[in-house]
């Protein structure tokens, strides 16, 4: 089954709860989203398919969505329908892989609909686990995560240190109780997923975290499994390119929630859960301890904003004013995730102040960067760029703490 996805799929409601439903009657829907992987493409699939016509006790239906190829990835996804049985193939003429999921999400037929990443990273038989939960009624939706204690995972110190900070990041500007949104192999109950869907808006990297943070939002059940995982060697996401777009991503939804302009009171009442919203992420501790947590998630961001604006500029304008415009972008930046996240500040009354507190912790922030780049580049003309980094590690480390003593003072003051 071969088609091209029209803009708009009709809105369908279930018509059975998926508890009364018998293993016979389930359809899971395992989307592969893919975009020029003419040479993996074949291999994979067979692969699945296989798998799933032998252990999976439940209907399914493999989706290839090809997302603007421009290789022979459509044709061969064309082929592998008209070959395998229960294969389909669906192509859309602009690139996201976002946007290919929402796209086969919206207009399948299926109860379960699940995705995983045409290199098959993770271990098949988690896909089992993974969907069953959703198929019993108990979860609305699963996630395969790598950052469990029982998880095997196997891949590079970079991506695995990535990985963590985004996640910390995450629980501490978006106070997310998930462990993994990173990983590719994810499911959601379709009638979750009509609500949920149409108020995702990134189409690309960044659709998963915002689909899981809307859901936790909404108060849904987020089921995880651990999984065992093994890197992709010839992955070609551009890190530096999907960090950018993934820190927009938070700070869209931190303005959306603080605005009301996401709908998660109206959402809730729809879903039926109409529980408050934790105020915090699961464990955390209020008082010192736990500003401290979540200081240090916006600072993670902050840092990661920071590296990405200097290593960004450092080549077209120079360390000095690259390290300049980058501490003042997100020095402001910081100072108003942290009157919110941080210290439960609302509204503009002594915001004024809270900046101004801010810039001057700035201020020690840009002379202790600035002096100690100054300091090297004396010493050393033309240094090695990771001592240039891991110097300024260290003075963006000690100005963190200045920022957080001074802000701390700040909000304890007013309140």
């Amino acid at each position: 089954m071969t088609h091209l996805l029209p803009e708009a799929a009709t809105d369908r409601r279930a018509a059975a709860s998926t508890t009364h439903l018998r293993p016979t009657q389930v359809l899971v829907d395992v989307v592969v989203p893919v975009h020029n992987e003419q040479a993996d493409l074949r291999p994979s699939v067979e692969r699945l398919h296989a798998f799933l016509d032998a252990e999976l006790p439940y209907g399914f239906r493999i989706t290839i969505a090809d997302n603007a190829s421009t290789d022979a990835t459509w044709a061969e996804a064309q082929a592998l329908a008209d070959e395998l049985e229960h294969v389909g193939a669906v192509h859309l003429d602009a690139k996201g892989r976002g946007r290919a999921l929402k796209a086969v999400w919206s207009a399948s037929d299926a109860t379960v609909l699940a995705y995983m990443d045409v290199d098959l990273s993770t271990d098949l038989r988690a896909l089992l686990p993974l969907v069953a939960p959703l198929i019993s009624g108990h979860s609305d939706l699963a996630i395969g995560t790598r950052l469990s204690r029982s998880s095997r995972v196997v891949r590079g110190p970079k991506r695995e240190i990535i990985s963590r900070s985004y996640n910390l990041i995450l629980r501490g500007a978006l106070s997310a109780s998930f462990s993994d949104a990173q990983c590719g192999f994810k499911a959601i109950r379709a009638d979750v997923a009509r609500d949920l869907l149409p108020l995702v808006e990134d189409v690309n990297w960044f659709f998963d975290t915002e689909l899981l943070v809307l859901a936790q939002r909404a108060g849904l059940r987020i089921h995880e499994v651990p999984v065992d995982w093994v890197d992709d060697p010839d992955s070609r996401v551009d890190i530096v390119a999907t960090a950018k777009e993934d820190l927009r991503g938070v700070a869209r939804l931190l303005r959306g929630f603080a605005g009301g302009r996401i709908p998660v009171a109206r959402l809730r009442a729809e879903l039926g859960r109409d529980a408050e919203v934790p105020s915090a992420v699961p464990g955390v501790p209020r008082g010192l301890f736990g500003q401290l947590l979540k200081f240090g998630g916006v600072g993670v961001l902050s840092t990661l904003a920071y590296f990405v604006l200097y290593l960004g500029m450092r080549d077209l304008t120079g360390p000095q004013v690259a390290n300049l415009v980058a501490l003042l972008v997100t020095a402001v930046a910081n100072t108003a995730a942290n009157r919110r996240v941080t210290f439960g500040v609302r509204g503009a009354d002594g915001a004024l102040r809270h900046h101004a507190g801010g810039l001057v912790a700035f201020g020690v922030g840009l002379g202790l960067t600035s002096g100690s780049l100054w300091v090297l580049h004396a010493v050393s003309p033309d240094p090695d760029r990771a001592l240039e980094v891991a110097i300024l590690v260290v003075a963006n480390a000690v100005s963190t703490l200045v920022r957080f003593l001074a802000l701390r003072q700040l909000m304890a003051h007013r309140r």
